[in-house]
C-alpha cells in the first residue's frame, strides 16, 4: 500500500479517452495533434502516437527538449515563442534534430525567428474569441507573407478557443474558431500562400468541431479529464482517468478532511466550479476549502461520511496543474498492477 497522497491513472479508462478521441480525429479526416503539457509524460505520449497522433504539440521549448530527448521528432510548440538570448540557441539546436513548428503573431516576433537562425516552420497564431494571443484573423495573411519574404516557411494558421472554457459556450466557441480560422486561411489562399495546416481544437470544444475547415485537432486533457470537464458536460465522471489518492484523517460531522491540498490538487478554481474538485465515487460531495496539505470535503444530509483512514478518489478541477505538481504518475492496469510513469516535463516552462 502506498503512501497517500498520489496521482493514479486508471489504465483502462485512458486507453477508452485516447481511442475515442482519435476515433473522432478519424470521423472529421483531421491530423490529431494532442497538447501534452497536460500530461507532461513519454509513456502517455507513446500512448497517443500509438493511437494514431502525428506529433504533439508542447506549450514551451522546454518541454520540445524534453519530449525530443524521449524519441518524438514531429513537435509544435503553439506559442509565439520570443527567441532571444539562450532560448534562440535552444531553438535552433532542437530543430536540428526534428522537424519543429512554433507559432508566431507579430512582425517583432518574426524578426526574433529570422535571427535565431532556427530552421522551423511558423503557424500564424489568430485570435478566434478567446482574446489572448493571436492576430486578428484578417490580419494572418499579411503576417504570412512577411514570414515569406523574409525567406522563413510558413504552415498555416492555428488557434485556441479558451472560452469553450465557459458553461454552455463550447458550441459557440468550435463555431468561432472555425470561422476564424476559415477567414485567416482564405485570405492567405487568396494572396496565393499555401495554407496546409488549419489547426485548433481544446478538449471542451472538440466534439463540436464539424468537418471542413480545421486539419489539426490539438486537446489536450482528454486522455486524463477532470472535475472541470465533469461540471462543463464534456465528459461523465465514469471516464476521469486521473484521481488523487487521499486518506481522510479527520472527520467532523458531514465533514471530512484528507491529506491532500493545494499542492497535490493545484488550486484552480473558474467561477463556474462549485467546488475545489469533485469526487467520482460519491458526487454530491464537495470539496469546499483547500489549503496547502488539507482538504475539507462536506458531504449532503443524509450521506454515509467516510470514517478517518479510509481512501478516497478526488479529481482534481485542472488536471494540467495538478500533474505538473508531481513527480510520478502511479499507473493502475485492470489487474492491479502499478507502474510509475515520470512527469518528465515537469517545470519545464521556459
Amino acid at each position: 500500500m502506498r503512501d497517500t497522497p498520489y496521482l493514479a491513472v486508471d489504465v483502462d479508462l485512458l486507453e477508452s479517452n485516447l481511442a475515442r478521441m482519435a476515433a473522432h480525429a478519424r470521423h472529421l479526416g483531421v491530423a490529431l495533434r494532442p497538447h501534452a503539457k497536460t500530461h507532461k509524460s513519454p509513456e502517455l505520449a507513446r500512448r497517443q502516437l500509438a493511437h494514431g497522433a502525428v506529433g504533439l504539440t508542447v506549450a514551451t521549448v522546454g518541454e520540445a527538449e524534453i519530449f525530443a530527448a524521449h524519441g518524438i521528432d514531429d513537435l509544435f510548440i503553439a506559442y509565439p515563442i520570443w527567441a532571444v538570448g539562450p532560448r534562440a540557441e535552444r531553438l535552433r539546436s532542437l530543430a536540428s534534430r526534428i522537424r519543429l513548428r512554433v507559432g508566431v503573431d507579430s512582425l517583432d516576433g518574426l524578426g526574433m525567428l529570422l535571427a535565431s537562425r532556427a530552421a522551423v516552420a511558423l503557424s500564424i497564431e489568430v485570435d478566434s474569441g478567446h482574446r489572448r494571443s493571436g492576430v486578428a484573423p484578417n490580419a494572418a495573411a499579411a503576417l504570412a507573407r512577411a514570414a515569406l519574404d523574409a525567406g522563413l516557411e510558413v504552415d498555416g494558421v492555428f488557434t485556441y478557443p479558451g472560452h469553450s472554457y465557459a458553461p454552455e459556450r463550447q458550441t459557440s466557441a468550435a463555431t468561432d474558431e472555425q470561422w476564424a480560422l476559415a477567414v485567416a486561411r482564405d485570405g492567405m489562399l487568396e494572396q496565393g500562400i499555401p495554407c496546409p495546416v488549419v489547426s485548433g481544437g481544446s478538449t471542451p470544444s472538440a466534439e463540436h468541431v464539424v468537418p471542413g475547415v480545421l486539419t489539426e485537432l490539438r486537446p489536450g486533457v482528454y486522455p486524463l479529464l477532470d472535475a472541470q470537464q465533469w461540471e462543463l458536460g464534456t465528459t461523465e465522471p465514469e471516464r476521469i482517468a486521473l484521481t488523487v489518492h487521499a486518506t481522510v484523517i479527520s472527520v467532523r460531522g458531514s465533514r471530512v478532511i484528507v491529506d491532500a491540498g493545494n499542492k497535490v490538487l493545484g488550486a484552480d478554481r473558474l467561477a463556474f466550479a462549485t467546488g475545489f474538485g469533485r469526487l467520482p465515487g460519491h458526487r454530491e460531495a464537495r470539496i469546499v476549502a483547500l489549503s496547502e496539505h488539507h482538504a475539507t470535503i462536506e458531504f449532503p444530509p443524509g450521506a454515509t461520511v467516510p470514517a478517518l483512514g479510509d481512501r478516497l478518489h478526488l479529481a482534481p478541477n485542472h488536471v494540467c496543474s495538478a500533474v505538473n505538481l508531481a513527480d510520478t504518475l502511479v499507473a493502475v492496469h485492470h489487474d492491479g498492477r502499478e507502474e510509475e510513469w515520470a512527469v518528465a516535463a515537469r517545470g519545464a516552462n521556459t
